[in-house]
């Protein structure tokens, strides 16, 4: 039996996560997908949180990709720490059996364990609604991408502890690798 295993990216995998996410985004017209560079860039930077990096490992092959790395939302003069989910990807002759939501589920969890209580997506709200995201300008959230309207969403995690305060509301600020998707 094939087992799956969801855990952190570690160094060793690096390489084996470029594959998936080269071959999960390939387009004929461009040699290196974008999703591929966004990642090594992110990870150069502040807002890589390795705990965070998530992988599926089918079978003793890295086959799917999850990456939520730190933004601020900012209003006013005040900052809120938040998270960002993307890029997802599974190799595609692993897709369509729950590789996908398994890794992002994961993610989420490891988040929720960390305190985190809010995270944003850019992606197709049908696949986003069966973790909880629902449309971010209705949460007063706003990014480059608001105007995109449903494609723009996101999810407040649940409380650590009773008592902490709602979860933030303003312009959700990206590191700079994301201006470049």
């Amino acid at each position: 039996m094939t087992t799956l295993r969801l855990r952190p990216e570690e160094p060793a995998d690096t390489g084996a996560v470029r594959r998936v996410l080269a071959a999960a985004f390939a387009r004929p017209d461009v040699a290196t997908p974008p999703e591929v560079r966004l990642v090594e860039e992110l990870r150069d930077g502040d807002a890589w949180l390795p705990e965070l990096a998530m992988v599926a490992e089918y079978g003793g092959e890295i086959v799917g990709y999850a990456l939520f790395t730190r933004v601020v939302v900012s209003a006013d003069e005040h900052t809120a720490p938040a998270l960002a989910l993307g890029p997802v990807a599974v190799a595609p002759h692993r897709q369509r059996i729950g590789l996908g939501t398994s890794v992002v589920q994961a993610g989420l969890e490891a988040a929720t364990e960390l305190g985190e209580r809010l995270v944003v997506v850019l992606g197709d709200p049908a696949y986003y609604r069966r973790f909880g995201f629902s449309r971010a300008d209705r949460m007063g959230l706003t990014s480059p991408w608001s105007g995109l309207g449903e494609p723009w969403q996101a999810l407040v995690l649940p409380p650590s502890t009773s008592g902490e305060p709602a979860p933030p509301q303003g312009e959700v600020v990206f590191p700079p690798p994301w201006s470049k998707v």
